[in-house]
């Protein structure tokens, strides 16, 4: 049976990207909407106001919604999942703890599983980023993240995802994050350093740097195109869409899909 999917912002970047390859992919589009929307059909998927979702959620069989849109609205259509037993994919960023509790309890219904990043390019690196802290203990660690120069949230999901990893490997409790320097700023110890770059239309690069003993290791991973992202959010759709209720992160599943 064929899975069949929600899609909000279908106007975005990578709402314009999950409908073109669900497209590719013969996955069935039950509705996608974005906020006033502008454009008629995007892959040819007539585009739906967001408006409506709590309505459509409800009445177009649909298996599984993929958002990719904001803290505020990706909350709401968490709700209106959880209210009609459907589950969802989030690929929004940006959230705070409010957000993230609001999720949560959404995810006591329904599956929620949400994701900084759906690549598995990504899953690899954070694997890698474990084993080398892990392994250098004493070394100094810095994280670069760059994107396009209309990313709002900075730093990004994926560097906080990196960032935790570090953290929790290392299991040290005085550690400071330093975003960027300026003036006269020696490094401190227990000090990771968190640089974001916004420029141009870069999909995506993760930079982790660690140094000392006389030598540099760096594990980087770049993103050439947002299908990337999509391919791994359908996957996840799939995943989510036969899954029992609960509140998942994407690392915790990517390697089952």
């Amino acid at each position: 049976m064929s899975l069949r999917v929600g899609v909000t912002g279908a106007e975005g970047r990578m709402g314009r990207e999950i409908l073109q390859a669900a497209a590719d992919r013969d996955v069935d589009v039950a509705f996608a909407v974005n906020r006033s929307p502008g454009d008629t059909r995007v892959a040819g998927v007539e585009v739906e106001d967001a408006a409506d979702f709590e309505e459509l959620v409800g009445e177009r069989d649909v298996d599984v919604v993929v958002d990719f849109t904001g803290p505020e609205s990706s909350v709401r259509y968490a709700a209106a999942c959880a209210a009609t037993d459907v589950p969802i994919v989030v690929g929004t960023t940006g959230f705070d703890e409010a957000d993230v509790s609001s999720l949560r309890e959404a995810g006591e219904a329904v599956p929620i599983l949400l994701g900084a990043n759906f690549s598995r390019g990504v899953q690899a690196l954070l694997d890698a980023v474990e084993s080398a802290v892990g392994n250098l203990p004493s070394y100094d660690v810095e994280v670069t993240e760059t994107h396009h120069n209309q990313k709002r949230d900075a730093p990004s999901g994926t560097a906080k995802v990196i960032l935790d990893r570090i953290v929790e490997t290392r299991d040290d409790e005085e550690t400071e994050y330093v975003h960027g320097r300026e003036g006269d700023q020696p490094r401190e110890a227990g000090e990771i350093g968190v640089h974001a770059r916004r420029a141009g239309d870069v999909t995506g690069e993760h930079e982790v740097l660690l140094a000392g003993n006389h030598e540099v290791l760096e594990l980087t991973h770049r993103a050439g195109d947002r299908g990337v992202f999509a391919a791994g959010a359908l996957d996840a759709a799939a995943w989510a869409a036969n899954a029992d209720a609960g509140f998942y992160r994407f690392e915790e599943v990517a390697s089952e899909l």
